[in-house]
């Protein structure tokens, strides 16, 4: 089911968002990307809200949270933080 009388279709997301103040980088997952970044860039999210303006540098969807949470798992690895670097790099 969808949860919370939400659509059977609801989509996880895993999002890495760039503080353009400090130039580093936060990792989470939320089921509403656009509520959850308007939070962080309001000053409504502890670990954020002194890094805020923070901008998208890549969002995923999953059809469900533990597979989301898998994936944010992964980004905050070893593995991961290699990978999001060479992203990153290809941005600048």
């Amino acid at each position: 089911m969808g949860g919370r009388g939400g659509p059977l279709t609801e989509m996880y997301f895993v999002y890495i968002l760039l503080s353009q103040k400090d130039k580093r980088t936060y990792i989470g997952q939320t089921d509403n990307f656009s509520n959850r970044l308007k939070r962080h860039n309001s000053g409504q999210v502890m670990a954020t809200k002194y890094r805020i303006p923070l901008v998208p540098l890549l969002t995923e969807a999953f059809s469900t949270r533990a597979e989301a949470m898998a994936r944010e798992n992964w980004w905050k690895s070893g593995a991961g933080r290699r990978e999001l670097k060479k992203l990153f790099e290809k941005q600048k």
